[in-house]
């Protein structure tokens, strides 16, 4: 029974095992945790013909059992999972589109996102550790949109368990919001002056800041990632693209995923299960105008320039997390350059690069439109007579320009979010206002309690945002004076 380990993207001196992964959120060196190729585990041909007839929760454990059966026993790890992917509060299903593409909807869990999948697994995996250390966690996330209201659910309540969401002001939905704010107790929602990239480099900072977690708690080690930038997070996301194959598949044919991407986490999962024997030909990453990665794939050069808003607001990233582990994967090396306090610097810079060649046949990308989101929209429910939401679009738009138009090679689109939640650019494209799904629907009705950083973020030469100084004092401030 190997002990899977896990190395710092900026140090591979340091090798943790998943629960310490787990519980440091970020890794030394502000690097993320990632597995050396070599040590991913394989799945047997016979697993995979199994699959089938599974239910998802058995997939699931088909699947990270292999990475986590020296640290947690498989009874434990069953009733986790059967808990976290219990089908009646969960389901999760797949949709003929045409010709051989279909649609997953991974849009039904307790948030309407793709997220639950993640953040239930998070959740429980979290709190299975604490409860046999006896410790407490602070979670600090930052959000796009969809993270923060997943993972403020699947913790909300939990006794060992405190959330820090960060997200940023104006660029939510209000329903996105308000599954953050609503929830009281333990979640605890900062609304942040910035972009995404402001609220991911703030909570990055507060994961590093061992003597702020030390001084306020005692403990150095108090807070933790809920991000992408989590394994706990990284993990469940290897799952779906089983499932979909099970659904959709004859043994061993090839499959395309077409992965709409913003901080990478859902692409990641998707590497993970190729690198465990999942037969994928290609990884399709449809982004929006932020567009860092295409152009990677396509001049060698990695450029991070500021962030552009976008329909597609969960995906409005212009320097993914998890960039770093893909780099990683393929030999090379990303990173930000931070100054001696910890703050970012310089976005990007990579200092090795990773085999080019191989990642292009892995991978395709391209960047849509902002106005291309509403045209895909569109064209999909006059032709289909199917609504999906601006994410989803992205990864029709990218699925159908890579094939030309032609859909005669199995492929799945990931639909990451119910239309419900995005009522305003689905009535945008074609004029019809989506349901209202149950909870969003509840939660409209309920106080909020938000934190608020007005301070200004920090502009750097290029017009791209960062967290300032006064912002990161303002975080400190409220959460020791007014939460803790």
């Amino acid at each position: 029974m190997k002990t899977i380990m896990y190395h710092s993207t900026n140090n591979k001196k340091e090798r943790v095992n998943f629960e310490t992964a787990l519980m440091n959120g970020l890794a030394s060196n502000y690097g993320l945790y990632m597995i050396a190729g070599d040590d991913i585990p394989g799945l047997p041909s016979e697993t995979l013909k199994s699959m089938k007839d599974m239910a998802y929760a058995r997939i699931a454990f088909e699947v990270l059992n292999p990475f986590l059966s020296a640290e947690i026993k498989e009874n434990d790890l069953r009733a986790m999972l059967d808990d976290a992917y219990d089908g009646m509060v969960i389901p999760t299903s797949l949709q003929h589109l045409t010709g051989q593409t279909h649609i997953m909807w991974l849009t039904k869990g307790p948030t309407y996102s793709f997220k639950d999948y993640a953040a239930r697994f998070f959740g429980r995996m979290l709190n299975y550790f604490l409860k046999k250390s006896g410790k407490k966690r602070i979670v600090a996330v930052a959000t796009s949109g969809d993270t923060g209201g997943a993972v403020a659910d699947a913790l909300h309540g939990l006794e060992s368990v405190d959330n820090i969401v960060f997200f940023p002001k104006g660029s939510v939905t209000q329903r996105q919001r308000r599954q953050m704010t609503t929830l009281g107790d333990n979640i605890h929602a900062f609304e942040v002056n910035g972009d995404f990239d402001v609220c991911q480099a703030l909570a990055k900072r507060l994961l590093g800041d061992k003597a702020f977690a030390k001084d306020l708690f005692g403990d150095a080690d108090r807070f933790t990632s809920a991000n992408s930038i989590s394994v706990g997070r990284l993990l469940p996301q290897a799952v779906y693209p089983f499932f979909a194959y099970s659904r959709v598949a004859e043994y061993d044919e090839p499959m395309i995923a077409s992965v709409p991407s913003g901080n990478f986490g859902d692409m990641m999962g998707t590497v993970l299960a190729r690198e465990m024997g999942l037969p994928i030909e290609r990884i399709i990453c449809g982004v929006n105008e932020n567009d860092e990665f295409p152009e990677f794939l396509n001049t060698d050069t990695y450029v991070v320039k500021p962030s552009r808003k976008s329909p597609s607001s969960a995906m409005i990233v212009s320097n993914p997390s998890n960039f770093a582990r893909l780099i990683d994967l393929y030999g090379g090396h990303v990173y930000d350059e931070r100054d001696e306090t910890g703050k970012v610097i310089q976005e990007g810079v990579m200092d090795a690069p990773p085999d080019l060649d191989a990642m292009r046949r892995d991978f395709w990308s391209m960047s849509v439109s902002n106005p291309d989101h509403y045209t895909a929209i569109q064209e999909v429910f006059e032709r289909y007579e199917i609504i999906m939401e601006p994410h989803g679009a992205v990864g029709w738009r990218a699925l159908d320009t890579f094939l030309g138009g032609k859909h005669g090679r199995l492929a799945v689109i990931y639909e990451t979010a119910d239309p419900g939640k995005f009522p305003d650019e689905v009535k945008k494209a074609i004029d019809v206002v989506p349901d209202v799904p149950e909870r969003i629907a509840n939660q409209a009705m309920l106080p909020e309690r938000i934190y608020t950083i007005d301070d200004p973020p920090f502009i750097r030469e290029d017009g791209s945002l960062t967290v300032s100084e006064a912002q990161y004092v303002a975080a400190k401030k409220i959460i020791r004076d007014s939460i803790f």
